[in-house]
């Protein structure tokens, strides 16, 4: 079955003109010749167009990994440890296109030009004459642009920083990014008309991120909800810390130990509704589990902030309680269960229920409504 035919089946494709997009622009053709796969080892091997491998995930409604380690393999025999750059799941970027909502004549402004795929798609939609596209890295740019000339395209692509946005292009009346953010940048909401939308993911590199919508005001302030998730990876200045997690636990310091009640598992889940709101609570933390190889469902999760803080806390199957270690000038664990006892208190919300409020100089999460601002726990 081809790919239009697996979308149409899952009922993915969203009314609007979508369909002829998707038809003139194949996604098969923005998948570079080299892939990147998973091994058992958890690190990403490289994987060629002349691989069966390479046919069925070109076929698959999944997102590829398309570069890794910014494009230097930086694990042993040329495998990487981290994917830098992608093909997105089909259906998640139709998600996407169809909560940005265009009409005819719109302009649009997408951060993060990756295959090339979503600017085509676009540009098939609207015009290539309304489309610009910002992508940092040189050579990915450059071969975005080489894909779209395969299918007789050439909207507007500059190699740079979107965080600085398009400014000799501006305003626009959408702007879509490919790439998640914490802190929205202030050049999106100031080159989005009024009236307009800013579609992004958003969160903390701590939980997977949740799908952004913002509508600008006439005043320049964006006020918006988080639509569901959507996973995505980082713009290049706000991800987190690349390399081995053990190199930012220093197990030798002065250690405090204690029990916590926690239910681990809320936490495990990259996707878990607590994790996206402990992260949102507790700036700039990271996680890593440990499990152990005896089958004995025993675990210990790592937690650090790469500024010289950790903890850790021990699973085990049954215990009503956990053994808790923490080091460093923060009490990570302290916060992280503060956090956590806010969000049982609260009814448990999932991220739909988060929202963020943005202006040129700041930005402020909220719970509901812009009257129910967060506070990060500890720091109040």
């Amino acid at each position: 079955m081809s790919l239009v035919g697996l979308l149409d089946l899952n009922c993915a494709i969203p009314r609007g003109g979508w369909r002829d997009a998707l038809t003139r622009v194949p996604r098969r053709l923005f998948i570079p010749d080299t892939i990147w796969l998973p091994d058992p080892d958890g690190l990403l091997v490289a994987v060629h167009r002349d691989d069966e491998a390479w046919e069925k995930r070109a076929a698959s409604d999944v997102a590829i990994a398309t570069q890794v380690d910014d494009g230097a393999p930086a694990a042993r025999h040329g495998r990487g440890r981290t994917a830098t750059s992608s093909a997105s799941q089909p259906s998640l970027v139709l998600r996407m296109l169809d909560a940005l909502d265009v009409g005819d004549g719109d302009r649009v402004l997408e951060i993060g030009t990756g295959s090339g795929w979503n600017a085509g798609l676009l540009a098939a939609r609207l015009g290539e004459d309304r489309i610009t596209s910002i992508e940092v890295d040189p050579e990915v740019a450059d071969q975005a642009r080489r894909n779209l000339e395969k299918v007789g395209l050439s909207p507007h692509l500059i190699v740079g920083d979107g965080a600085e946005g398009a400014p000799d292009r501006a305003p626009f009346d959408r702007i879509i990014a490919t790439a998640a953010v914490n802190r929205v940048p202030p050049a999106w909401t100031t080159q989005t008309r009024p009236g307009g939308t800013i579609l992004t993911p958003w969160g903390t590199p701590y939980a997977s991120t949740g799908l952004l919508r913002l509508q600008v005001g006439d005043d320049g302030t964006a006020h918006g909800q988080v639509l569901g998730r959507a996973g995505f990876m980082w713009v290049r200045e706000q991800r987190g810390p690349m390399g081995a997690w053990g190199k930012y636990v220093d197990t030798s310091l002065p250690v405090d130990t204690a029990k916590t009640s926690v239910p681990i598992s809320d936490l495990l889940d990259f996707g878990a509704p607590a994790r996206f709101a402990v992260g949102l609570l507790v700036p700039q933390i990271y996680q890593v589990d440990c499990h152990a190889e005896d089958d004995s469902g025993e675990y210990t999760l790592w937690l650090f902030d790469a500024q010289g803080s950790w903890a850790s806390v021990d699973y085990q199957p049954g215990a009503s309680d956990y053994p808790v270690e923490q080091a460093g000038p923060r009490r990570l664990w302290d916060e992280i269960q503060a956090a956590y006892q806010w969000w049982v208190a609260t009814d448990r919300p999932g991220r739909e229920r988060f929202g963020l409020t943005v202006t040129v100089d700041s930005q402020q999460v909220w719970l509901d409504s812009p009257d129910r601002p967060l506070t990060p726990v500890l720091q109040s």
